[in-house]
């Protein structure tokens, strides 16, 4: 019997919210919370692909140096994006934000979503391992 096939990309965003728990072991990757929660991705990963998440408590202040460069409206939600690609891309923050700001979308190939769990902001991002665009988005 062949393998099960990978679940199309599109889809497992969409139901992303089943996959994520808050301090549970064994997560295919995580994110670390400013108040010690660890929220991991428990689902799977397309082969071929590349999956990394990022988390923010959506209640939190923007702290103000961030503020003034980039405005408070969605922070979380743009935020949360940024580190997610930019964890793709395998790109510091800080050179993401110098280059990107808090406004890119990853480019082609690549698909993430944000959504709002309980008092969190996540975004999930999903990239093809090795796809060059992603690194100059």
């Amino acid at each position: 019997m062949p393998p099960p096939s990978d679940p199309p990309a599109d889809a497992l965003l969409a139901g992303a919210g089943s996959w994520l728990r808050i301090d549970q072991p064994d997560a295919v990757t995580h994110s670390h919370l400013p108040d010690g929660r660890r929220l991991g991705w428990h689902g799977p990963v397309p082969s071929g692909s590349v999956l990394a998440i990022d988390a923010e408590i959506s209640a939190a202040p923007v702290p103000p140096a961030l503020a003034r460069r980039f405005g408070t409206d969605r922070f979380w939600e743009r935020w949360t994006r940024s580190e997610a690609l930019c964890k793709l891309a395998g790109v510091p923050i800080l050179v993401w934000l110098e280059t990107h700001g808090l406004d890119a979308t990853g480019g082609p190939g690549v698909r993430w979503r944000t959504l709002a769990l309980g008092d969190l902001t996540v975004t999930v991002a999903l990239g093809s391992i090795g796809q060059d665009e992603r690194r100059s988005t």
